[in-house]
């Protein structure tokens, strides 16, 4: 089930919602209970059979859980034998439904032995359950977790807001909110802020990344034409464009719906495309994704504790495992080892020259700013491509090497412009025409929206939108509060979210 969908909009949210603060009034129980129950019906709209595969993960990791917890007090060896088991049979579950058929197709193209793995389907939502699961069960170990309710922990799993793309929740964050009585009470300001919230999120994900979409498939297709210079670019904007939206309308809708059962979840996503290095970019991407990695991977391996060699082979690998993460491809993996590389050069250079505690001037900042912007676009299209042979070609046309394509309309308007490129020796054509200015017309006003305006939890900081925004400071201009002026401004953006759901997408971290 899709939140941008009406069946969830006019049946499953509202019957969700009746049935929480119905089932609250008998008792808390009852309420997360029906929360979770609810939960599985979500999951289960897709595929009812892949049910049984999360409930018995569920029970599974529990169990695990509690023995780890207490084991760990008489006998921490064999608490973290058993930890080992728990995350490796995790492990094995993932690997087996979404990298076999990845496994087998490199073994054919090795061996020329061929093997069908067809009928397994990638349950939705695997990866970050399945990493929700792993905290919790080395939170266990590290003696992190003190409570052990089965429903709170069910809940906790499968909750609807996040089960499928995130965020990847930590135990300690969710478990002290299922307990508080004020979870279980209507309040009229969670209502007024997760719908405002959600509509943002809706608005991103239907109007401005669904909008974007059609540019990016023919410059991202195999069989197409070599892209020249300004198609290569503006498909690889707008997938970054596309790809921005979708993650962060996906993120904001997350946080709006939980807030209208009373429950704050970690914002996932801020701003991430105004970072002035990679390491930034990181902290502000998928934020729960970048605290996963780095508090057990990158940790586990030992972080910096070793030497500097060490350290930059830590960080290496751990792009690399959050790449494959993404998807069963080796462009996923090169994605990964590209933001490795990035983030070792990254940290190396402010080994050498630390960061100006005064600041970097206008010009720097900016310059920072558009070679980090350029380095990610690049990362993307890795990302997007379907194979390395597609990625080469768009990246040797955002090059320029398959010449230039401007609509006569544009060169009409700049005569000069044609004898530019000829006397450059670039070779150029006539192309593109409407369906070239009307992309880069969107691209100008989505890179506006991206680069200067505030995002959404700025907006709503006033009212602690979602964990980890307690430090926010409101912007003078756009800052949200409770008043009919807000509420007509949100049924605006929310009513030309409804119009678009005529065009239903799934979100691309679906897929991951």
């Amino acid at each position: 089930m899709l939140f941008n969908s009406y069946p969830f909009l006019l049946v499953f949210l509202p019957l969700a919602l009746l049935g929480f603060f119905g089932a609250a009034r008998i008792g808390a129980r009852f309420a997360a209970a029906w929360l979770a129950f609810a939960s599985f019906i979500f999951y289960g709209w897709w595929n009812p059979a892949y049910v049984f595969l999360l409930a018995g993960s569920i029970l599974f990791n529990f169990t695990m859980g509690a023995w780890i917890a207490r084991t760990r007090a008489r006998n921490a060896s064999r608490a973290g034998t058993i930890l080992a088991f728990a995350v490796t049979t995790n492990l094995l579950v993932l690997g087996y439904y979404k990298y076999a058929n990845f496994f087998l197709d490199n073994v054919t193209l090795v061996t020329g032995l061929h093997h069908d793995l067809s009928h397994v389907i990638l349950p939705l939502g695997i990866s970050f359950y399945t990493f929700t699961q792993i905290a919790f069960l080395v939170d266990a170990y590290r003696g992190k977790v003190s409570e052990f309710n089965l429903v709170h922990y069910g809940l906790f799993v499968t909750y609807f807001p996040h089960l499928i793309a995130g965020p990847i929740l930590h135990h300690a964050e969710m478990m002290p909110q299922f307990s508080a009585r004020s979870t279980y009470r209507v309040h009229a300001e969670n209502f007024a802020v997760g719908l405002c919230i959600f509509a943002i999120g809706l608005f991103k994900k239907t109007v401005l990344a669904d909008g974007i979409a059609p540019f990016v498939a023919p410059i991202f297709n195999s069989g197409s034409t070599p892209p020249a210079l300004f198609d290569a670019w503006g498909g690889a904007l707008a997938y970054t464009c596309q790809l921005y939206f979708d993650f962060s309308g996906y993120s904001d809708m997350a946080i709006g719906l939980s807030r209208l059962f009373g429950i704050q979840l970690p914002i996932n996503f801020n701003s991430p495309y105004k970072a002035t290095n990679i390491i930034e970019f990181w902290r502000r991407w998928h934020i729960t994704l970048s605290r996963f990695l780095r508090d057990y991977v990158y940790f586990g391996l030992g972080g910096n504790r070793y030497g500097i060699v060490r350290r930059y082979t830590n960080l290496l690998a751990t792009m690399l495992i959050g790449g494959l993460w993404h998807g069963a491809g080796w462009t996923f993996v090169a994605w990964g080892g590209l933001h490795g590389l990035y983030l070792v050069a990254n940290h190396a250079w402010h080994a050498v020259l630390p960061p100006n505690e005064h600041g970097r001037s206008f010009a720097g900042t900016r310059l920072a700013h558009v070679a980090t912007f350029g380095a990610v676009v690049a990362g993307w299209v890795l990302f997007r491509a379907p194979d390395f042979h597609t990625a080469t070609v768009v990246l040797s046309g955002m090059a320029g090497l398959h010449g230039v394509a401007l609509p006569h309309a544009v060169v009409s308007r700049f005569p000069g412009l044609a004898s530019f490129l000829s006397a450059t020796g670039i070779r150029f054509t006539y192309g593109g025409g409407s369906e070239f200015v009307k992309m880069y017309v969107s691209l100008a006003v989505l890179l506006a929206i991206i680069f200067f305006a505030p995002n959404t939890q700025q907006i709503m900081a006033g009212y602690r939108p979602g964990l980890g925004t307690e430090s926010l400071v409101p912007p003078r201009v756009v800052r949200w509060e409770p008043k009919l002026g807000w509420a007509i401004a949100g049924a605006i953006v929310a009513g030309f979210g409804v119009l678009s759901l005529h065009r239903v997408s799934e979100f691309l971290y679906y897929q991951f």
